[in-house]
């Protein structure tokens, strides 16, 4: 036999021990996640000095923002009733509304350079089914509304530090949901997960070389997974229980934090976790 006639073996060999190793490196935790709350917590923001943070915290059945020290110390509640995409100083003062009244506006994010927010508008209007979403940008000077992304069930948009891309959440399924990256003018949208299962709340690192984002595709619930901008190299970053959404990034791109939700007989709560990966070597 001629090595021709051997090649295509060898190669189905190589591509299945190729995606032997993807699927083992999904399910193998690359770091270990602490909790940080104890009560209703979800969706930390570190402050870009990764001296502070904010959080959510849902008080007498709504949802209400928390500043405090990384450590959980400190904590001040700095919104009481807001329902619209507001700015707010850090103290709680100063709020004012940026969305207008006529749009159900939630997942802001603010672009790079500080300058617009990236939002959607709600896709929960008649739960449990869903409603379409579209993406949006808001410029902050001008209050120019711009339309980034419509068509189907579009969330969660956040933009790379470099400003040349848009992560974001889109159903494709009755079962299914991805993670997209598309140019920042949401046009050339790409499927990056490409997974059965349900994936998203996209997040970039400080140096826009990982995504993480949250996907059950592990059967263990809603964990937290890091992959390469292009959608390679999935990892799972930790093992934990219960329903791991919505990742933010420190900025020193080295701890993760994310919401752990569990219902049990025992327990029945939303969680702040943290992450830290270990250096490189």
């Amino acid at each position: 036999m001629s090595i021709f006639g051997r090649a295509p073996a060898l190669l189905s060999a190589a591509g299945f021990l190729t995606m032997a190793a993807q699927v083992h490196a999904q399910g193998v935790p690359i770091a270990r996640a602490r909790q940080l709350t104890v009560s209703y917590n979800m969706d930390m923001t570190p402050s870009p000095d990764g001296r502070t943070a904010v959080l959510i915290r849902v008080v007498g059945g709504h949802e209400q923002l928390f500043a405090m020290n990384l450590d959980g110390s400190g904590e001040k509640q700095i919104t009481h009733d807001a329902k619209m995409i507001h700015l707010i100083n850090p103290d709680g003062t100063g709020a004012e509304a940026v969305t207008p009244s006529s749009q159900h506006t939630i997942h802001p994010s603010f672009t790079p350079d500080g300058k617009a927010i990236l939002y959607c508008t709600d896709d929960d209007l008649r739960p449990p089914a869903k409603n379409e979403s579209q993406i949006y940008s808001i410029d902050l000077a001008t209050k120019q509304i711009k339309t980034l992304i419509s068509g189907g069930v579009n969330t969660f948009p956040v933009m790379s530090p470099d400003g040349r891309k848009i992560a974001f959440r889109r159903i494709v399924g009755d079962m299914n949901s991805e993670v997209f990256v598309a140019d920042s003018d949401g046009r050339n949208a790409k499927n990056l997960t490409n997974n059965w299962t349900f994936e998203g709340w996209p997040a970039w690192s400080p140096d826009g070389k990982t995504i993480a984002f949250a996907g059950n595709r592990n059967n263990a619930g809603y964990q937290i997974f890091l992959m390469n901008p292009d959608g390679s190299n999935v990892r799972l970053l930790a093992a934990t229980e219960g329903r791991g959404t919505a990742p933010k990034w420190a900025p020193d791109g080295r701890t993760i934090y994310f919401t752990v939700c569990r219902s049990s007989q025992d327990y029945r709560g939303c969680e702040v976790m943290a992450a830290t990966l270990e250096p490189p070597t």
